[in-house]
């Protein structure tokens, strides 16, 4: 679907779009500050707020035979066509669970253990959330499990790249559709491309966590069989995750409780606020479309909306790179090492540095002091894949959404430059 765009995200439609999400430029425990750890959790719908607590507080269940019981159940339903409209994913099933790591383990775990002999594919760009999962279950079913090396210089991997490891007995794949660290995406359907060349019945399931807040989704372009995101990391809330499995993956045996009807994925009873907010999510996509194209069509409007905050995120990290109004960008500052490179098409509202000289630890307690929130990754069982070749300890991520503005970026700017030249 061709992304028809009317207008661009101006500063008059940035200020609605600021007016719509909680805390946007003032912490509850510190004050004023610029929100710059997005990665790590964007920030809150405000329809998301209200709908949490509205359903917070309602007694009822699914599953009875009481009207109450009927709305949750309807609300239910419309959530779910509404991630199928949002993801594009006329085919397969949608559920929740308690986070987006634990579903990824769940249709791992599935995968490998229904799956005959054979290989478990991956990389080393991979969040330990894939990663852990197929290295555990490869162990107690006894497959190998093989990982591509990622490309350093640019922070991601290719399609290229994995089908030089792709044989016909792999089983089971694993794809970052972003990496957290990095911030730089890869070419899903390219990469399930060249895994079905060789092994067509490979499963096929992508960590797409980092990356739907960024829009663009378009799960039926992809030909993969399970894909997750955590909500609290798009714009909703912390306590679930939503993942959607193809009917392949649906038909593999999995856990659920014995004779329930429709071998259900989901376990005990759900949280109907949890879907419900999931639908503001999918309103707020829906709403900003139709501000940025002419669009009637409720996809196309999601689409236009990802096109939108694609170009106005690039505009934020090239300004953060290359500089904005009279602030020169990191690259002008030699102390500075970009990770990923500083020209990166695979960029995605992410720009992680380290400083000469000064721990990246230390960079982020003094950007918080001139009230700019970003954060460390470190070396550890979580960033240790991508630093350790780099032969870096930590970096400092820097991480922004569509709500952010280049007045915030010129901020950080000086901010750094103030870091810099005091410790030259």
């Amino acid at each position: 679907m061709t992304e028809q765009l009317t207008s661009e995200i101006n500063p008059q439609l940035l200020s609605e779009i600021r007016g719509r999400f909680a805390h946007v430029d003032s912490c509850p425990f510190e004050g004023e500050r610029v929100f710059f750890e997005n990665a790590g959790g964007a920030l809150t719908l405000n329809s998301v707020v209200e709908t949490s607590a509205k359903f917070a507080a309602i007694p009822d269940n699914q599953g009875r035979d009481n009207p109450a019981a009927h709305a949750l159940v309807a609300l239910i339903n419309k959530a779910k066509a509404d991630m199928a409209v949002f993801f594009n994913a006329p085919e397969g099933q949608f559920f929740v669970g308690e986070s987006g790591t634990e579903l990824l383990f769940r249709l791992v775990r599935t995968a490998c253990v229904a799956t005959g002999a054979g290989r478990v594919l991956g990389t080393t760009l991979e969040h330990p959330a894939t990663r852990s999962a197929a290295r555990h279950w490869c162990e107690v079913v006894g497959k190998d499990h093989v990982l591509v090396a990622h490309n350093d210089a640019t922070g991601s991997v290719t399609a290229a790249e994995y089908a030089a490891e792709v044989t016909p007995d792999t089983r089971v794949a694993t794809i970052l559709h972003t990496s957290p660290v990095t911030g730089m995406g890869v070419d899903v359907a390219s990469i399930a491309a060249e895994i079905r060349k060789v092994a067509p019945e490979c499963i096929i399931i992508v960590d797409g966590i980092q990356h739907a807040a960024h829009g663009r989704l378009d799960i039926a372009s992809y030909d993969i069989d399970g894909y997750v995101v955590s909500p609290y990391k798009v714009f909703s809330r912390h306590g679930y995750g939503v993942a959607w499995v193809s009917d392949r993956l649906n038909a593999l045996k999995h856990e659920h409780l014995i004779d329930a009807p429709g071998d259900p994925w989901e376990f005990g009873t759900r949280d109907t606020g949890a879907y419900v907010t999931f639908s503001d999510v999918v309103d707020y996509f829906d709403w900003l479309g139709g501000e940025v194209s002419d669009a009637t069509d409720k996809r196309a409007r999601i689409v236009a909306a990802g096109a939108a905050i694609h170009a106005y995120e690039k505009g934020l990290t090239d300004g953060m790179i290359h500089g904005v109004g009279n602030q020169t960008g990191l690259a002008d500052m030699p102390s500075v090492t970009i990770i990923g490179g500083v020209d990166n098409p695979q960029r995605e509202g992410l720009v992680s540095i380290t400083v000469d000289g000064i721990a990246a630890p230390d960079v982020v307690t003094q950007l918080r002091e001139r009230g700019i929130r970003t954060h460390t990754r470190k070396a550890d069982h979580y960033s240790g894949n991508i630093l350790d070749p780099l032969g870096m300890e930590a970096a400092v991520r820097v991480s922004m959404c569509h709500y952010n503005s280049d007045a915030e970026v010129a901020q950080f700017l000086q901010a750094m430059r103030e870091i810099t030249d005091a410790a030259s």
